[in-house]
């Protein structure tokens, strides 16, 4: 993990997700990237109408300064770091940011959403979930010594969820963390019967070529049962792998790693499909 992407608002949030992306440079010897996106739009920045240039250099600098300073904490001292700065934001740039500079992770704070915010608008980890290639941290609250030693990753064991498997075994690796492999069985008409769960999970270990354990949960939905699990079993961190639906197809069939994103009270990585 040479390089780490922590997107940086000046919120206590992000602050979090600072401290926990430092936490974790020190042990592995990372940079991080330090990534704020100012609240100009490109209307603003292109327009000649209503908005006078120098106005919008003003605005600029101004967060510049702002950045720079918040980038002088104390416990920044030693960590290489290196400040990016967006003139608007574009929630599918970090993706690209990430591509260019070959970085591994996003850690990012987030205060996560609830009824009609997050129908329509929906948290910003979110929108970084959505279009992130590369495994999303999200972090909720201040972890002073970020440590896990127990990491969920639920799974639905498809073929197609493989390449997350291997995303979240080498991310527990590199923690020395021990992966906690659950399937959360639902009624309706994603139910399945012991004999099909089984089934599906033997055709998984067979495509990984692994020895795995895989703990069965019952729920009335994906989300609920991987939080109870992962509460029940005192986890300390729940991976969960995503589709990253945009548009229409996520307004209707939504995202079940976003959801876990947004209502889990300890960290949550996602790993792309």
């Amino acid at each position: 993990m040479k390089k780490i992407i922590v997107p940086l608002d000046f919120s206590e949030q992000s602050e979090n997700a600072l401290k926990v992306a430092v936490s974790l440079a020190e042990k592995h010897g990372s940079e991080i990237l330090a990534l704020h996106m100012l609240e100009l739009n490109q209307a603003m920045i292109t327009s000649s109408e209503g908005f006078h240039p120098e106005q919008t250099v003003f605005l600029i600098k101004l967060a510049e300064k702002r950045f720079n300073e918040f980038l002088q904490k104390p416990y920044l001292k030693g960590i290489k770091v290196t400040p990016i700065i967006k003139h608007y934001k574009v929630f599918s740039e970090v993706n690209e940011i990430a591509a260019e500079h070959n970085a591994e992770l996003i850690v990012m704070g987030s205060h996560g959403s609830d009824g009609l915010e997050e129908i329509f608008i929906g948290s910003n980890a979110e929108k970084v979930v959505r279009n992130a290639e590369i495994p999303v941290l999200v972090i909720k609250n201040e972890i002073p010594d970020f440590k896990i030693d127990r990491f969920v990753f639920a799974s639905d064991f498809r073929e197609e969820s493989t390449a997350a498997f291997q995303k979240a075994k080498a991310f527990a690796e590199m923690l020395k963390a021990n992966l906690d492999l659950v399937y959360i069985n639902t009624p309706g008409d994603d139910f399945l019967s012991s004999g099909d769960i089984y089934t599906r999970i033997n055709n998984f270990i067979g495509k990984v070529n692994e020895a795995l354990q895989v703990e069965i949960y019952n729920d009335y939905s994906v989300e609920r049962g991987v939080l109870n699990y992962s509460e029940n079993n005192s986890a300390d961190a729940i991976g969960i792998s995503t589709h990253g639906r945009k548009g229409l197809s996520h307004f209707f069939m939504g995202s079940i790693g976003e959801d876990v994103v947004n209502h889990s009270k300890i960290p949550v990585v996602t790993f792309k499909i």
